[in-house]
């Protein structure tokens, strides 16, 4: 359960425990071991053979007696001192069984006797204290955890808001921190301004949007944005997960919505943000299954919150999620989240930016050009790029260096990209010499291609689930593809497998992940893109999303004939069968730089794109 719910069954177990220890130690038997005896004769037995050094009877409302016998028992320690211990018999002895005048006959047996007292008061005080103590110690705990006040604060706290309030005068981030979201910030000045002078809109009738939504993938930074807003327009900032709405009791998320928006409009102007919107604005009605539950209740509390308030007020709210497609429709119409800001993956120039950024604090070697690394990251969001230059910087403090250098930073950026070195793997000197040729087989077709992106590095070093790579580095970011760079694509992809035919005279399983994506930009190209004279500019086939209990399974509908779909796998087959010659061709022009890019991978395992031209130059 979630640690800050109010409730813990850890505790509650605690103070169980806790109320029956002190009954058994206030309300016991007052130590010593008991034994209860069942047969009254063995009683008799022990009694004759002066067992017993005292013998207390108590008049049960039956007629019979409640007999407690105490017999001491001598026993040595290590050091052979001598040690005295009570042991208790208990026995109910039967009615008329003249036991006190045979105990009385018996001067050296103690004789207790006590009449039997109203039970009432014993059995309700052995009960109460113990479970008052027990309620005592669990407010004190639920007080520390919760933050409420007295024994009534917890649970009148239980459905008070969660969201964690940052005041101006805290430590702040501004879109000087912010990075390769140039788009994103822009949008967002307006709601800056609006914070710090809404008179400015409102005199002229105009009216701001009550909420605004970033919409991106993971790690492009939605959540920083939403922090640099507070932070521009100096004003406090109520955040939140979507999570920390709801709970496993109905009811409890509403209410602290409701609790989250009185608090907020105490506070104007300020900013409300809610991270990972789609935990509770997940769209109703979606499954079988779904019914008036808590999640629901909370989302319906929400929108009638957005809908109770004017943007006049001051209250801005911002909301992040990166799966847009799951929301319901009543939050995103107008007069709700109306403005959708989004925040994409950066481009070139925006890693540039963000790398600058994170490397502010980070003492770099004089001549590093992060330019080179902004543009070896294609696909990277903020978050991956300020991981790797962390990777970078521990590199650095493994080899015991007073700046972060090239190396460590290239050495960061195949570990994130690719995963980390794999230096147990074992390899034979078979596998190696067909990595090799594999290798230098992509990396030769990729160097011959026209509009290839230039070979960065080829590596037989194992990385993750690869055995070995081959690195292209865009000189810039590609927003659309031509048919010419995607056929040489395919041919990339096949120079390795090719090279291991030509060389070896083999095929091995190692191309398996080339086919796989040689057969998806082929299959994409006739299928989607129109790039197939054959089949036409039409899109066959397609994908809709089938809703069963509440989950979403991918299911790809067929929208074409049979003889439609004879054309598409003959159009797939010439793509795949023209990049596989193409691939060759190259190989057989270039036999010899083939064969030296593979030995010298044999020999230092990694080259770069330089070293790769020499070995070409050399062996043309």
């Amino acid at each position: 359960m979630n640690k800050n719910s109010g409730f813990s069954w850890g505790w509650l177990v605690v103070g169980l425990l806790v109320a029956m220890l002190m009954r058994s130690l206030f309300f016991g038997n007052g130590g010593g071991e008991v034994v209860a005896l069942k047969d009254y004769n063995e009683f008799l037995r022990m009694l004759d053979q002066g067992k017993f050094v005292s013998v207390q009877v108590t008049p049960n409302d039956d007629g019979t007696l409640a007999v407690v016998a105490a017999e001491k028992i001598e026993k040595k320690d290590e050091k052979e001192k001598v040690n005295v211990e009570e042991k208790k018999y208990t026995i109910t002895a039967p009615v008329n069984s003249k036991l006190v005048d045979k105990l009385t006959s018996k001067p050296e047996i103690e004789l207790i006797t006590a009449r039997q007292p109203s039970n009432w008061f014993g059995t309700v005080l052995s009960w109460v204290l113990p479970v008052l103590l027990f309620f005592v110690i669990w407010s004190f705990l639920m007080k520390r955890q919760m933050g409420g006040g007295g024994i009534g604060g917890p649970i009148m706290g239980f459905g008070k808001s969660r969201a964690k309030l940052l005041q101006p005068n805290d430590a702040r981030v501004t879109f000087d921190d912010v990075a390769g979201a140039e788009e994103a910030k822009e949008d967002l000045r307006e709601v800056i301004e609006f914070l710090k002078d809404p008179r400015k809109f409102t005199k002229l009738g105009g009216r701001l949007p009550k909420g605004c939504l970033l919409i991106g993938q993971p790690g492009t930074g939605k959540t920083l944005l939403a922090s640099a807003v507070a932070g521009e327009a100096s004003v406090p900032f109520f955040s939140i997960t979507g999570s920390g709405f709801v709970e496993m009791f109905v009811g409890v998320g509403a209410s602290r919505v409701r609790d989250m928006f009185a608090e907020a409009k105490k506070q104007a102007p300020c900013i409300i943000f809610i991270d990972e919107l789609d935990a509770v604005g997940k769209s109703r009605g979606g499954s079988v299954l779904s019914g008036n539950d808590e999640r629901e209740q909370t989302l319906n509390q929400l929108l009638a919150e957005m809908d109770g308030f004017e943007t006049d007020q001051g209250v801005i709210i911002l909301a992040a999620t990166n799966r847009p497609e799951v929301l319901d429709s009543a939050l995103l119409r107008p007069g709700r989240f109306d403005l959708h800001v989004i925040v994409p993956l950066p481009d070139v120039k925006g890693r540039e930016a963000i790398l600058k950024v994170h490397a502010r604090k980070m003492p770099l070697e004089e001549g590093v050009d992060l330019s080179v690394f902004a543009r070896g990251t294609p696909g990277f969001s903020g978050a991956d790029l300020a991981n790797m230059l962390n990777e970078a910087a521990l590199s650095a403090a493994r080899h015991k260096r007073e700046v972060v250098t090239s190396p460590d930073l290239e050495f960061a950026k195949d570990k994130v990209s690719m995963g980390s070195e794999r230096k147990s793997l074992v390899m034979s000197p078979e596998e190696k010499l067909t990595i090799a040729y594999h290798e230098a087989g992509h990396a030769l077709v990729a160097k011959f291609t026209k509009g290839a992106d230039p070979v960065h590095k080829v590596s037989i070093i194992p990385r993750g689930m690869a055995l070995g790579v081959t690195q292209q580095l865009p000189i810039e970011d590609k927003q659309t593809h031509t048919n010419i760079y995607l056929e040489g694509q395919l041919a990339i992809l096949f120079g390795g497998r090719t090279a291991e035919a030509i060389f070896l005279n083999q095929k091995s399983t190692g191309a398996a992940n080339d086919i796989d994506k040689a057969s998806e930009i082929a299959q994409r190209m006739v299928q989607e893109w129109g790039m197939s004279d054959e089949v036409g500019p039409i899109k066959w086939g397609g994908e809709f999303r089938h809703q069963f209990l509440g989950t979403q399974i991918p299911e790809r509908i067929k929208n074409y004939s049979e003889e439609t779909a004879r054309k598409i796998d003959e159009e797939v087959r010439r793509l795949i069968a023209e990049a596989c010659s193409r691939a060759e061709n190259i190989i057989k022009t270039h036999k010899r730089a083939v064969e030296a890019v593979a030995e010298k991978l044999l020999e230092k395992e990694t080259l770069d794109g330089a070293e790769i031209d020499a070995l070409i130059k050399s062996g043309s």
